[in-house]
């Protein structure tokens, strides 16, 4: 479920009322490590990567936000009051809804609907975190590659990808030039075409 698939016309008149639109450029750090949740973010509108950074400046891509869905790191922390173990980055520019804590900690009560959201999100990000897991554990780098190439492709739903070799190696934890050395391969195998700057799903 997201949010767009909430029926209930009060719940997404209290939902619209009670939050603050707000339009963030591709890049902006909406929440960082460490920090205390005031909000909720609810995307509207472009999309959002969810990063685990540690102290040497390496990151490890976790999952991506689409429109329509939440944070549960957010929800979480917020929720009890604790501080973000997780930063949020705007991957293409975004219209985010910012909900208030004390709202959604009222609508998990008030509004089945939205419990229903929350523990669906939570289930969803339980899987994209195994697999992120499983990924890291047990396949090969170009498996991985492929992965992010083809979650990026239904992201902006497109096989045109505007990315970098930089970019792939920060979101995947590993060197720029193992990412560039695996890319090569998988165009030679007929999977991929490279451009500068572009990477097309064959």
């Amino acid at each position: 479920m997201n949010f767009h698939e909430i029926l209930d016309p009060e719940f997404r008149k209290e939902i619209a009322s009670s939050g603050d639109l707000k339009r963030f450029p591709a890049g902006s750090v909406i929440l960082d490590i460490d920090s205390y949740v005031n909000y909720i973010p609810l995307v509207m509108s472009g999309s959002v990567k969810v990063v685990r950074t540690e102290e040497d400046g390496r990151e490890i891509l976790l999952y991506y936000l689409a429109p329509g869905e939440s944070c549960i790191s957010s929800i979480l922390s917020g929720l009890t009051h604790d501080t973000s173990k997780v930063k949020a980055i705007v991957e293409e520019d975004a219209e985010i809804l910012m909900l208030s804590l004390v709202k959604a900690k009222e609508w998990l009560i008030k509004y089945p609907e939205w419990s229903t959201f929350v523990f669906e999100l939570y289930h969803k990000r339980f899987e994209d975190l195994v697999t992120m897991v499983n990924s890291i554990a047990f396949q090969k780098a170009d498996t991985r590659i492929l992965y992010l190439l083809n979650q990026k492709s239904r992201l902006y739903k497109s096989k045109e990808l505007n990315v970098t070799h930089q970019q792939l190696a920060d979101e995947l934890g590993i060197t720029r030039e193992a990412v560039s050395r695996v890319l090569k391969q998988i165009e030679t195998d007929g999977k991929i075409k490279l451009s500068r700057n572009k990477i097309t799903l064959l």
